[in-house]
């Protein structure tokens, strides 16, 4: 059949074979400039980041027509593809027909053909997918999604729904959002004066997840190797670059799992990751590279990156990942010359601090020149719920660092002794009575296992090269900020 839709990605992908063949193509105008004698029209659909040129010519297309386009206004062009005449393309479309699928007032439409601040775009996140740099990182958001699922369906995992709404905190930070159904202004009180949950829509205190770990333990001690990938909630007052109130996660866990066989599925994991993007959406990232050198330009010599997007991708991707210890890791930062010479915003002086990101990039930028993955941490500064060495002084956690991001994957082999779990929740005031079920796990065929996270968004940031995790995000949730 002929004159069917095509996407413009499919025309261009095609190109010169395309020539001669007569097709309908949909999409936005991003722009439009032109004379008397012919217009051309820029037109992107959102399958690529390429536009496709639109040859419209008075004796062909209506004037009126030709008037009421504008950028932004949506089309549906049907014409003959030829070989382009002008630079930058190889086919484009000479229109024997044009309809306005929906205009666009040239005056009101806030996204024109110049350079827009992300601030900006954030207040219009409704029509920021419309930019060539926004249908770049959710194309690749995609890409992602995509990838992450068939990385763990190759390798024999199972997707688990964990649940959204909660009665524990996995992280035991409290900061989480409350769910109910109770009248806020006059909630049902017990004896003591306090909100009466039991006679809440779940019958207890319930809140948004911050994490679907301790269900996904769950689902590994039956079924081997499980995943979740799903939406997370913090109730943290944070208005970083770095921070989101809902944002999604990729937990795996795996039974007969040790340390040593979490860090090299991280590390398998994330370079298949990366290796997907690079082989399948180059124009994508060819276009984020180069949007990141242009703004490079504009900072100061010291500010500047050591590696452009695609070498940091490919840094990753041609490197094994260095191993050390949280210990070894303390020795090397304390004596570095920043370190020495005050450089550092926060300075290490000594065994058991938590590390900051300029820390992380130091080791992995600066020191050892490739990926980083620390192992043996403090066991204060961790979760109740990683294993303890037999040191009492680390758990067996490990942290995955990236070049200009720091960390980006956390995780352990789980505690699966009874005891020391119920040790470790006494010592953080974790109540047994609320996690019965997970303790039930290590009373009835407990086995070694060992899981991680990785901030999907922070992923995102990683692969596109945005600063912002707001940017990377379709609709942000932050403080104050629920718009959308």
């Amino acid at each position: 059949m002929q004159n069917l839709r095509w996407k413009i990605k499919q025309v261009l992908k095609e190109g010169e074979a395309a020539v001669g063949k007569s097709v309908v193509v949909k999409g936005w105008v991003r722009t439009k400039r032109g004379s008397k004698n012919v217009n051309f029209i820029a037109l992107n659909d959102g399958s690529t980041v390429r536009n496709l040129q639109i040859v419209a010519a008075p004796e062909q297309i209506n004037e009126d027509i030709l008037r009421r386009i504008n950028t932004g206004a949506c089309l549906a062009v049907t014409g003959t593809l030829a070989a382009s005449q002008g630079q930058g393309q190889v086919v484009e479309l000479p229109a024997e027909r044009i309809e306005i699928l929906g205009e666009a007032d040239s005056e009101e439409y806030p996204l024109q053909p110049k350079k827009h601040s992300l601030e900006f775009l954030r207040e219009i996140a409704h029509l920021r997918p419309r930019t060539a740099t926004f249908g770049a990182v959710f194309r690749l958001s995609h890409a992602m999604t995509f990838a992450i699922h068939h990385f763990f369906h190759e390798r024999g995992f199972f997707n688990l729904h964990s649940p959204i709404i909660t009665g524990s905190d996995a992280e035991g930070a409290g900061e989480m959002f409350r769910v109910t159904t109770l009248d806020p202004k006059n909630p049902p009180l017990n004896e003591k004066g306090e909100v009466d949950y039991g006679q809440d829509f779940f019958g207890k205190e319930t809140n948004l997840t911050v994490s679907g770990q301790l269900e996904a333990e769950l689902g590994a001690l039956a079924l081997s190797d499980v995943y979740t990938f799903g939406p997370t909630f913090r109730a943290e007052n944070s208005n970083t670059s770095r921070h989101l109130a809902e944002f999604w996660m990729v937990e795996p866990e795996m039974a007969f799992y040790d340390l040593d066989d979490n860090m090299t599925l991280a590390q398998e994991f994330v370079q298949y990751l990366v290796r997907f993007a690079l082989n399948n959406y180059a124009d994508d990232l060819a276009f984020l590279n180069q949007r990141q050198l242009d703004e490079e330009k504009n900072k100061k010599k010291e500010e500047r990156s050591d590696m452009s997007l695609l070498e940091r991708l490919q840094f990753v991707v041609d490197n094994d990942f260095e191993r050390i210890t949280y210990t070894k890791a303390i020795e090397i930062l304390r004596n570095s010359k920043p370190n020495k010479k005050k450089k550092f915003q926060f300075l290490i002086n000594e065994w058991g601090v938590d590390l900051q990101s300029e820390h992380e990039r130091f080791l992995v930028e600066k020191h050892f020149k490739k990926p980083v993955i620390l192992y043996n941490y403090p066991k204060q500064i961790k979760a109740f719920y990683m294993r303890q060495n037999d040191d009492d002084k680390t758990v067996a956690a490990m942290d995955v660092l990236f070049p200009g991001i720091g960390e980006i994957i956390g995780g352990s082999q789980r505690e699966e002794r009874l005891g020391k779990l119920q040790q470790r929740m006494a010592e953080m005031n974790i109540p047994e009575k609320e996690m019965w079920w997970y303790l039930e796990t290590r009373k009835f065929g407990t086995a070694p296992h060992s899981g991680f996270g990785i901030g999907f968004e922070r992923l995102i940031m990683f692969i596109t090269g945005m600063q912002n995790i707001r940017d990377v995000i379709p609709f942000p949730r932050t403080p104050q900020n629920a718009e959308f």
